[in-house]
């Protein structure tokens, strides 16, 4: 927003967005977001801080920051003299705000960069002051908070400033070491190396809507190649689409949203109250399918439009439900969803395939097939719970993992075993739910669980039906004869152990009253979490790998022939 006098005496401002001239009372009121174009103006570092902290509980670190000129820099001024300046325009000592507060009730430490302090610069006073704001929240087992502000590192300090990319960073290798969430709100405009270390290197990467956010700024990139820029380059905006960020968030949802995943971190570094009680392992079905249903028709079943997907689960079998964006390498894949969410009161990591209802939602989504990005976005979202010692539930629903070239070219098997590498070994909670379709290593990608359910009406197959009938049968037509033969539905998948208990669904199916469904699950999920929440974690994967374990070749072979090859096709042996 434009303003010419005083900030007390301002009567008028003019948005820079859409030129409208607003009243400064009205515009105040409305966190400094002009209300006929919705666009953000800067805020200074006491203004964000009035509005993220709860009233009066911000206390200042009491670290000073230190006067320096490493290297004695002069341009049209001697650098000391532009510091004094900037300190006199701003009446802060450096570009950042630096000290501990309570967001939403829950303790955190907080620093929050000002652009008006030589462009939100950083130098060696501002990485020292975030390193030490960081250090605290380690000591006092806090979240930590960044607000980023920054044309980048400080030319007036050379190399140094340079040095302090790896200095705040190394701090926050200490954080995640200790579980401690870190989350980085980015406004406007973060570029250079702010925006190539601790901008981004948080657990979390929040932007502020229409915040700018790149390592070359939109100037230097045509200068240097010439290029037109794609409309909305490097907006937060644009950043989503292409994985950069976790989510985009207006200012006035700012606070709501960070005070959900503070409380989220919270809650899981919190030892349960009361240990639940041990619950026996299911060895047979809960709920037995009808003994005369045909498979095939069960396979037509998991794939009915209306059967609930995960995003539908998440609005009525959990609450609360926060989506994080992103593999942060360049892609969101829509196949896969996830975020934190609540199960009866405790926060969750929920990752699962989405699908859709109708062929628009359907093809917008791949039809529930991850690219390699999906895979590495459940990979960050699985680790990150660890981390933060959240229980991991995974929905399984997808008729395999996408077979494209740009997937293959992606490196889309290495995508997947990454995440069955890194499931092996997650320390904390792991149940998988097949809702729909588990095709393939598209599903296992998800469902290398210490607990594996599975919907009476879902399926579970190393491959398609109709893929094993074009390579094992004459052509596809044999599908029906094939989805009999590979012993892909529940009932049969826990009489070979592969699923430790069937979840009934209302009749006929799930897509005849999503809601019960929806309960039918709530309760099939929590009730197997329950025990493992005071499993140790060395213990928790202890389990998970004897459990796998016990699908090799001896176990294979005392299952019998009811268990081998395919009825009328012919068995390979690798």
């Amino acid at each position: 927003m434009t303003t010419t006098a005083p900030r007390d005496e301002q009567l008028w401002s003019r948005c820079d967005g859409c030129a409208s001239l607003l009243y400064r009372k009205r515009l105040r009121r409305n966190l400094d977001v002009c209300p006929e174009c919705g666009s953000h103006a800067r805020l200074d570092a006491p203004d964000r801080v009035a509005q993220l902290a709860d009233p009066d509980s911000f206390v200042p670190l009491p670290d000073r920051a230190v006067r320096v000129d490493p290297i004695e820099f002069v341009d049209e001024l001697p650098y000391p003299h532009r510091l004094g300046a900037a300190r006199a325009a701003t009446g802060l000592d450096e570009a950042v705000l630096c000290g501990t507060a309570r967001l939403g009730g829950h303790p955190v430490a907080l620093a929050v960069m000002d652009f008006r302090f030589l462009g939100g610069s950083l130098g060696c006073a501002v990485g020292e002051l975030i390193t030490r704001t960081a250090e605290r929240a380690l000591a006092d087992g806090i979240p930590l908070v960044l607000v980023t502000a920054s044309g980048g590192a400080r030319m007036q300090e050379g190399a140094l400033s340079l040095m302090q990319m790896a200095t705040v960073s190394q701090a926050l290798a200490g954080m995640r070491e200790a579980g401690l969430l870190t989350v980085s709100v980015v406004t406007d405009p973060t570029y250079g190396g702010v925006a190539a270390s601790f901008a981004t290197n948080t657990d979390l990467v929040l932007t502020e809507s229409g915040a700018r956010l790149g390592f070359a700024g939109p100037r230097v990139i045509r200068q240097v190649t010439g290029a037109k820029l794609p409309e909305g380059f490097q907006t937060a905006e644009y950043l989503l689409r292409h994985g950069q960020v976790d989510m985009v968030v207006p200012r006035h949802a700012l606070r709501g949203r960070l005070a959900a995943l503070l409380a989220a971190a919270e809650a899981g570094r919190r030892a349960p109250e009361t240990p639940p009680a041990p619950r026996a392992p299911a060895t047979a079905p809960t709920a037995p399918a009808r003994p005369d249903r045909d498979p095939w028709e069960t396979v037509r079943t998991a794939r009915h439009p209306g059967r609930p997907t995960t995003l539908d689960y998440l609005e009525t079998a959990f609450d609360g439900f926060v989506e994080l964006h992103g593999d942060r390498l360049g892609a969101d894949c829509p196949a896969v969803v996830g975020g934190i969410a609540r199960l009866d009161g405790r926060p969750v990591m929920v990752i699962g395939h989405q699908k859709g209802h109708t062929t628009a939602e359907l093809v917008t989504r791949n039809f529930g097939m991850a690219s390699p990005a999906g895979h590495r976005k459940a990979l960050r979202l699985m680790r990150l719970a660890a981390r933060l010692r959240l229980p991991v539930v995974t929905l399984v629903d997808t008729p395999g993992a996408d077979p494209g070239v740009s997937a293959e070219q992606q490196g889309q098997a290495a995508a997947i075993a990454e995440n069955i590498l890194a499931l092996t070994v997650l320390p904390t909670p792991v149940v998988a739910v097949v809702t729909g379709e588990g095709g393939s290593g598209g599903a296992l990608a998800l469902a290398v669980a210490d607990r594996v359910l599975m919907l009476e009406h879902a399926v579970y197959s190393v491959i398609s039906p109709e893929g094993c009938a074009a390579i094992l049968w004459p052509d596809s037509s044999a599908a029906p004869q094939a989805a009999r033969a590979l012993r892909l539905t529940g009932a049969d998948l826990c009489r070979l152990g592969v699923v430790d208990e069937l979840v009934p669904e209302p009749r006929p199916a799930a897509h005849a009253d999503p809601g019960g469904a929806a309960e039918l699950l709530r309760r099939a999920v929590a009730a197997n979490l329950a025990p493992l929440l005071t499993v140790p974690p060395a213990t928790l994967v202890r389990r998970r790998r004897q459990r796998f374990r016990r699908f090799g070749a001896a176990r294979s072979a005392a299952a019998g022939p009811s268990a081998a090859a395919p009825a009328g096709g012919r068995a390979e042996v690798a």
